[in-house]
């Protein structure tokens, strides 16, 4: 009867095979095993040949990651995401974001790791991430997860968050943006107007607005100040960014003192106003002005096509991956990036006066 393979005892649950079984069949050192399948060009052909003839009989598969890990890579590029997946990938604007991102990470033969929040905490998923480095999205308030990534020595770029003096970062002009769809909404003639905003979460009361958004509301106050008015003029409506949050609130604001404006901090939200107003048989711009923020690809062909704030988005993923490829390599790079934001004036927006159509 012919010898039973190590790790293939009859009737025993089946372990892994190891290098060291691949050895043993092959008749060679355990070195030689690691040269067959990391530097084979080290080894003549009939002993490669044998070693790798032994593997395919042990079913015996290099783990690959215990390599990199002991090597100090992973040629893997890491995401940290502000939200679970199914919350993410409800949003087409992370679609666009690791488009970019995963652009870079083909350029360079890496993969890309999508890392959520571990009990809802961005801070515990960290250590289960095994990654060369991380791009660290939507961290308005720092709970540690900084101080974390320096401590392992991982580098890292913070993509729409609050600034840190000393950590690269990628963002847009969020004021900017804001002021200027809020700005255009106000020389349109409005003044009943409602904001659909991201909602914040439970620490704003004690904290305030933090990162993107503060910036955003600071646009927003800004265009009404230079008109002589207030936040406490319009109506804040703080909601999850998803479509359904965006047609429930507008089915409330309208149920209420209807604005002659929504402006909403997302594409999404907007996209689920106008279904709202769709339902109620409401004319879009002729009953009611619609903006959004973002210029998701939808927000050009639906009907009416979507003013909104153009970002770079797909150039924001490209851009945070190219410098968390120079931190990797610890190249010189310059640490912080703005990117700029622009109105495109479509069709659902008009000025008050005019007539309902």
């Amino acid at each position: 009867m012919p010898a039973t393979p190590p790790g293939r005892a009859g009737g025993a649950a089946r372990s892994r095979p190891t290098a060291n079984d691949v050895a043993k069949v092959a008749g060679v050192s355990r070195s030689a095993v690691s040269f067959a399948f990391n530097s084979p060009e080290k080894l003549s052909v009939s002993t490669r040949d044998r070693i790798l003839a032994a593997a395919q009989e042990l079913s015996y598969v290099p783990n690959t990651l215990a390599r990199m890990l002991k090597a100090g890579q992973t040629q893997s590029l890491g995401v940290l995401l502000p939200q679970n997946l199914a919350r993410v990938m409800e949003n087409p604007y992370y679609a666009r974001f690791l488009t970019g991102v995963g652009q870079v990470c083909d350029e360079q033969g890496y993969t890309m790791l999508l890392t959520p929040p571990l009990r809802d905490s961005m801070l515990k998923a960290i250590p289960y991430a095994a990654v060369d480095g991380f791009i660290v999205c939507g961290l308005e308030h720092d709970r540690g997860e900084v101080a974390e990534l320096k401590r392992h020595g991982i580098p890292f770029v913070l993509v729409d968050s609050s600034p840190h003096e000393d950590v690269s970062s990628v963002d847009v002009d969020d004021e900017g943006g804001a002021f200027d769809v809020m700005r255009h909404v106000l020389d349109l003639g409005h003044r009943r107007i409602a904001v659909l905003s991201l909602d914040p979460g439970p620490e704003v009361a004690e904290r305030g607005y933090r990162g993107p958004l503060a910036r955003r509301m600071a646009g927003i106050g800004n265009a009404l100040d230079a008109v002589g008015l207030g936040m406490e003029d319009i109506s804040l409506v703080e909601v999850p960014v998803t479509r359904m949050d965006g047609f429930r609130a507008t089915k409330r604001i309208m149920a209420q003192d209807p604005p002659t404006a929504i402006v909403a901090m997302s594409d999404i939200l907007a996209f689920g106003a106008l279904d709202a107003l769709h339902d109620l048989n409401l004319s879009v711009p002729g009953d009611i002005t619609i903006t959004g923020y973002d210029d998701l690809p939808e927000s050009s062909w639906m009907r009416p096509r979507l003013t909104t704030v153009r970002q770079a988005i797909t150039t924001k993923g490209r851009t945070a991956a190219d410098l968390l490829f120079s931190a990797i390599r610890d190249e010189d790079q310059h640490p912080h990036q703005l990117l700029g934001t622009h109105l495109i004036v479509r069709d659902s927006t008009a000025r008050i006066e005019d007539p309902p159509r």
